[in-house]
């Protein structure tokens, strides 16, 4: 049985501890620096050791994986910490707020042979898995454009805590929708690599926060493809959805309506329903079964350390692109 660390004991490290231990493992602890939330929310309710520290953690324990859920502006640090001690990494999304020192991990990681992985559930839900599976086998032949969006409104999306004090609404821990964003990494999962982009970002609302609350982003793919990501944290009806526009017809999938569309000239509309039994968590429970999987065999996850790079330059290529007016070419 390995020994694990959850670094950060917040809403997604909570949800990996409480998944971990759910398939088995025994062997699970955590690194939460704020002792009331260490001692009440986790000691006592889940009956595991915490910590105050990495420094105190390790000193104690040989860990041979960490869970790096801390905030984003910490994750480089925590990562390097984590991996010059020999332990394979899981690291949640965005691998960091900013490029640097993003190199010097990536070093790290190559030469210990480290098995990594970004978090990216969404790969593991199975109306995505059937996207992935539509494109693939070119359901509605050559994509020619696609869009993508998601928006909620944040002071309602940790309704148990103060939106102004959470990550997303302080630059200096790494916020902002951008870097919250998951639809870099999945458009490019669905589409492949990135030709060049241009961005608009800003902060439109009376949201008490010093980040961007919405964005738009044009990319043009190496497939030639043409899409639009849109985010925001403002919209007071969740939205989640993607669509492919291809020679053939059209591939859409609307979170709110639980279902894939297909739709291919002079065919049948086909519609591919999301089980009604279906819990959301499962689909991180089946991308923590991957990582100790990939770990287990030793083998690359389906978004390693240098996917999460990638997708990371092209999130800062946003960034920059929004401030100086300028369009990024890869």
């Amino acid at each position: 049985m390995k020994n694990i660390l959850v670094i950060g004991g917040g809403s997604i490290g909570k949800r990996h501890m409480r998944n971990l231990l759910s398939i088995g493992e025994k062997n699970v602890f955590v690194v939460e620096p704020n002792e009331k939330r260490a001692l009440e929310e986790i000691e006592k309710k889940h009956n595991i050791k915490t910590f105050r520290s990495l420094e105190e953690a390790y000193d104690e324990i040989n860990f041979d994986i960490a869970f790096v859920c801390s905030p984003s502006v910490f994750h480089i640090e925590n990562a390097m910490f984590c991996a010059e001690k020999g332990s394979d990494l899981f690291i949640e999304k965005p691998l960091s707020h900013n490029l640097e020192k993003v190199d010097e991990l990536l070093k790290i990681v190559k030469d210990k042979k480290l098995i990594t992985m970004i978090g990216s559930n969404w790969k593991f839900y199975p109306l995505f898995k059937k996207m992935k599976e539509l494109i693939d086998g070119k359901a509605i032949g050559k994509i020619f454009s696609a869009r993508c969006q998601f928006g909620q409104y944040l002071p309602g999306w940790h309704p148990w805590e103060d939106y102004k004090n959470g990550y997303s609404a302080n630059k200096k821990l790494g916020g902002g929708v951008l870097l919250d964003s998951h639809e870099f990494d999945y458009l490019t999962w669905f589409l492949g690599g990135v030709k060049k982009l241009a961005c608009f970002a800003d902060k439109v609302s009376d949201l008490e926060i010093n980040t961007e609350d919405v964005a738009e982003t044009i990319l043009q793919f190496e497939s030639g493809v043409i899409a639009e990501i849109h985010v925001d944290y403002l919209q007071r009806f969740y939205q989640r959805n993607f669509e492919f526009f291809g020679e053939l017809g059209t591939i859409k999938w609307d979170t709110n309506e639980k279902s894939v569309e297909l739709l291919v000239i002079n065919k049948e509309k086909e519609v591919f329903n999301l089980n009604k039994e279906y819990d959301i968590n499962d689909m991180y429970i089946d991308e923590v079964r991957h990582f100790l999987d990939s770990v287990q065999k030793r083998q690359d996850s389906c978004t390693n350390i240098e996917r999460g790079a990638e997708v990371l330059r092209l999130i800062c290529a946003s960034k920059e692109s929004s401030l100086n007016n300028s369009v990024f070419i890869n």
